[in-house]
């Protein structure tokens, strides 16, 4: 027997958020073609907390709308384009798992990256254990958030430093929905591809376990989440799951068409770096 074919089905609509149905395979492949064609290319992979954001927040749902490719991170997403769209995904596309995939890929081709966002205790320990991981990966630069605003014209001092670095490929840790409004306002001035890539640097760095496989199987990496951090998460699993799954009956019904605002064009004013 062959290979299992890719899947690459384009953009479907989850919640009025444009979702790509990929699996790993798809996903690497587009942004490597990015990375070595030099292209603009904004990448984020949603669970239910990112795509919610969007729904609670029209403008940010049409910045979402104009990624050139966002993954369904969580089980419950690809559970949504497997529903709605019989999209016939076996697996979810895990933001560290994609990470870890991109970064072997980018070793392999000589393509150097830029890790950006996080703390630089977190990015100590995250630059050693991706050299132990992959021996031949070239780390271009590495840059901590400064945990505040853009200042004027910060924004093009910081894409100077990126491709004064030689980076091919960026990886953008600052926490969802920050990380995704960061790499939408910096895709225009970088030829390459942004990956939002929430918490992969806490969990390839040490700082965050992995929950067990059978969780993650069925949809439950919430629960062991929400058991590591109770305070910083229980709005985020308690308040938007249950909306999640509300929204997406009536969606599924057919008593809400969810419509998908246009993708955004306008520039960000502010955004936090």
């Amino acid at each position: 027997m062959g290979a299992p074919a890719v899947i690459a089905q384009g953009k479907k609509n989850v919640l009025g958020v444009l979702v790509d149905a990929v699996d790993y395979d798809a996903a690497v492949a587009q942004i490597l073609d990015a990375a070595r064609e030099r292209r603009h290319y904004a990448v984020t992979a949603l669970a239910v907390h990112g795509v919610m954001t969007g729904v609670q927040d029209k403008a940010h749902n049409a910045r979402l709308n104009s990624f050139d490719l966002v993954t369904p991170d969580g089980q419950p997403v690809r559970g949504a384009l497997n529903l709605l769209h019989h999209a016939g995904l076996t697996d979810r596309v895990y933001g560290p798992e994609l990470t870890l995939r991109v970064l072997r890929q980018a070793a392999a081709e000589g393509l150097p990256v830029y890790l950006y966002g996080s703390t630089e205790p977190t990015l100590s320990k995250l630059v050693p254990a991706l050299e132990r991981m992959f021996p031949a990966l070239k780390i271009a630069g590495v840059e901590a958030s400064k945990f505040r605003t853009v200042q004027p014209g910060e924004d093009v001092e910081i894409a100077d430093r990126i491709k004064a670095s030689g980076a091919r490929i960026v990886l953008v840790g600052l926490g969802c929905p920050r990380q995704e409004i960061f790499t939408y306002a910096m895709r225009p001035l970088l030829d390459m591809p942004l990956l939002a890539v929430g918490a992969a640097f806490d969990y390839h760095a040490g700082l965050l376990k992995n929950p067990p496989a059978w969780m993650q199987k069925y949809a439950l990496e919430w629960l062991w989440r929400l058991g590591l951090e109770p305070k910083r998460l229980w709005k985020r699993y308690i308040l938007l799951n249950p909306a999640y799954l509300s929204r997406l009956a009536v969606q599924k019904l057919g008593l809400w068409k969810a419509t998908p605002p246009a993708p955004a064009t306008e520039p960000v004013q502010t955004f936090a770096v």
